[in-house]
């Protein structure tokens, strides 16, 4: 891609904002959660759709208006894009995003979940305010490695934020009985339509102490990327779930995907009706 190029889609993203930021901002402030979800969802599929970011996805999502914390693996900042452009959701970040320049803006916009973790008391308060989302009906990604990676290996899941899901069946303003567990896998396997190698994983992962600056300016220069993202088996969870057992779960099946589509074989989607959950077994225990 040229500068000339680069320049103009850029300043295309540019306008996009400047056209949706008021009406996002005045549907934030209003309550008028329709407009306020859908307005993040076209600006990421514009800009996924101007730096060719080609999304593909399998398995089965969470239906509109249920319920679902999603534990996914972090490979970049393009994940946020990614996962955004699918559907209306929000994110769990933590507290310095909020002070980014811009970034931490549109983070904001899209009802990002901000955790202080200098704070011990952090993740009762976001538990609390995860829990009364859920109990909306609201769909949360938490990426649950607490990092990025390179997309090698997945780290280990954090499940501290995870009792969320079952507080939230307490909520008195939740209707549900059950809150959906949901992994989710996100793979880069194709650049320029060749098999991305462990070596060229760094340009498109960002992770570590790497300079950003640098980094969009390979992602930009790079050519079409391909991206996976696999909705895993869901993970019911009741008000006498193992949280750390569900977390455990969550990531044997966010591995196992990411292994699938590293090795190249395809990928299964089962069918399954709006809104199920299949039963897992030993997840019954006593409260954490």
């Amino acid at each position: 891609m040229t500068r000339f190029g680069t320049a103009l889609r850029l300043l295309a993203c540019v306008l996009a904002f400047a056209v949706l930021v008021g009406p996002q901002w005045l549907s934030l402030r209003l309550g008028r959660g329709r407009v306020a979800a859908h307005l993040p969802t076209w600006f990421h599929r514009l800009f996924l759709a101007l730096f060719s970011v080609r999304v593909t996805q399998s398995g089965t999502p969470p239906a509109v208006g249920e319920p679902a914390l999603v534990l996914a693996n972090h490979v970049s900042w393009l994940d946020i894009l990614v996962l955004g452009s699918l559907r209306p959701l929000s994110f769990v970040a933590k507290s310095e995003i909020a002070g980014w320049p811009l970034v931490g803006l549109l983070a904001r916009l899209q009802r990002t979940i901000f955790i202080d973790r200098a704070r011990r008391a952090a993740t009762a308060d976001v538990n609390a305010a995860l829990a009364e989302r859920l109990a909306e009906g609201d769909l949360i990604v938490l990426f649950a490695e607490g990092t990025t990676g390179d997309g090698t290996r997945l780290l280990p899941f954090r499940s501290s934020l995870v009792g969320a899901a079952r507080a939230a069946i307490d909520a008195e303003t939740n209707s549900h009985t059950r809150i959906r567990l949901q992994p989710l896998a996100i793979a880069y396997p194709r650049r320029n339509g060749m098999a991305v190698t462990r070596s060229e994983r760094p340009d498109i992962a960002w992770y570590g102490d790497m300079e950003l600056a640098p980094h969009l300016s390979v992602f930009l220069s790079g050519g079409p990327i391909d991206v996976h993202v696999v909705w895993g088996e869901p993970i019911p969870v009741e008000s006498g779930t193992d949280r750390k057992r569900a977390t455990a779960m969550a990531e044997a099946r966010v591995r196992a995907a990411l292994r699938r589509n590293r090795s190249g074989r395809p990928e299964h989607t089962q069918p399954q009706h709006a809104g199920g959950l299949t039963s897992a077994a030993g997840l019954r225990s006593e409260p954490a």
